[in-house]
């Protein structure tokens, strides 16, 4: 990789720890996605993966939108990845439709980040 000068720079890869609550996020959505076109849940899951892989690569590549909270869009899906990073590692909280209220979606990312972790 190359950073903003064209100075080679060696991408460093994070340690990515998911909330608990994430799996149901990512399960709701491959399930609404698959009921509208078969193989669509596949292909979220796909978009998922690709965006988690980001977050340990370049975490500091996504803006803060909410305190300490980033914010990764999806590819090709209204989807977003809300986590935090630091030197060390990223933890992801949350997986939000991009269509969620604004207020809910503190909330939620608030009670989330008080909860356990667990490592990827």
């Amino acid at each position: 990789t190359a950073d903003v000068a064209g100075r080679k720079t060696a991408a460093m890869t994070r340690r990515v720890l998911f909330r608990p609550e994430l799996e149901e996020d990512i399960r709701a959505a491959i399930d609404w996605y698959e009921a509208k076109a078969q193989g669509l849940g596949s292909e979220f899951l796909r978009s998922f993966s690709a965006a988690a892989a980001q977050v340990a690569r370049f975490p500091m590549a996504s803006r803060r939108v909410y305190g300490e909270f980033r914010r990764l869009l999806l590819q090709r899906f209204p989807y977003a990845l809300y986590f935090t990073s630091d030197r060390e590692q990223s933890i992801v909280f949350g997986l939000f439709h991009c269509a969620r209220k604004p207020a809910e979606l503190r909330k939620n990312l608030k009670a989330r980040k008080s909860g356990p972790r667990r490592p990827s």
